[in-house]
């Protein structure tokens, strides 16, 4: 009578499979599989050769009780290796995977959570800095002025342009530097702004009252007056103290 070994061995060579195409879908060793074929899983627990026989025939197609002795069927579902090969592993033992992998690296889920907090707070910090930082210097171009010296009083020879244009509420003085130029300017009686301008530079302030202005190269800047554009008050190098500049328009105290 034949042995289950060979029966099995038999039946695999029917089906046209080698012992390595068997190896590769179940995943059962080819020293293992020789041994089963061969009747002499002796070095194995009887568990262990219960296990390789079971596969080996559902792999097979028989029914493994013809094969091995006092077999019976559990009621729990069986996944085969070959079952596992196919079907994707789940999300809860993907998880359970990373989680060993961190603790082979000595790596606590604790300390990966508090470093990504850490890092989170750094990025907060930066882009709150950022924030207040153009904040600021919106602010100080708004309120940052020039400064004017003390003007002597005289005649007034208003700019025609502004003259007839109509009352604001706040005094807006916008200046560009086509080069270096000394600016002295008070804005409502304080001095904000005493320095050069430098070339390709542009600067802003406001008043409620007046601004009085002073320019050491007045040919090479253009001022704009409550939205109205002024160039032409001198000449390259000339300078001109005692501009005037309120909500009525501009003049040039002689």
């Amino acid at each position: 009578m034949e042995s289950a070994g060979t029966k099995l061995k038999n039946l695999r060579l029917q089906k046209g499979l080698s012992l390595e195409e068997v190896h590769k879908k179940t995943k059962i060793h080819l020293n293992i599989l020789k041994a089963i074929e061969e009747d002499s899983l002796i070095n194995f627990s009887p568990v262990y050769i219960k296990g390789f026989l079971k596969i080996y025939c559902k792999f097979l197609g028989v029914d493994p009780r013809d094969y091995i002795p006092d077999y019976k069927e559990p009621k729990a579902k069986i996944i085969y290796v070959s079952d596992l090969q196919e079907k994707p592993a789940s999300s809860f033992k993907i998880l359970s995977l990373k989680l060993f992998s961190m603790k082979a690296l000595h790596i606590r889920p604790k300390t990966i959570v508090t470093v990504a907090l850490i890092l989170i707070f750094i990025i907060g910090l930066f882009n709150l800095g950022k924030f207040i930082s153009s904040k600021s210097s919106r602010l100080s171009r708004k309120t940052e002025l020039p400064i004017v010296a003390s003007s002597k009083i005289g005649n007034r020879v208003p700019i025609s342009k502004l003259q007839n244009s109509p009352a604001v509420k706040i005094i807006t003085l916008d200046i560009h530097a086509k080069e270096n130029c000394f600016i002295q300017l008070k804005a409502d009686g304080r001095v904000i702004f005493q320095t050069v301008l430098k070339k390709g530079r542009s600067e802003s302030w406001q008043a409620k009252d007046k601004i009085e202005l002073s320019l050491g190269n007045a040919g090479v800047v253009e001022l704009e007056v409550n939205g109205k554009r002024i160039s032409g008050l001198g000449r390259r190098g000339q300078a001109i103290k005692n501009i005037l500049i309120t909500k009525e328009g501009l003049t040039i105290k002689r």
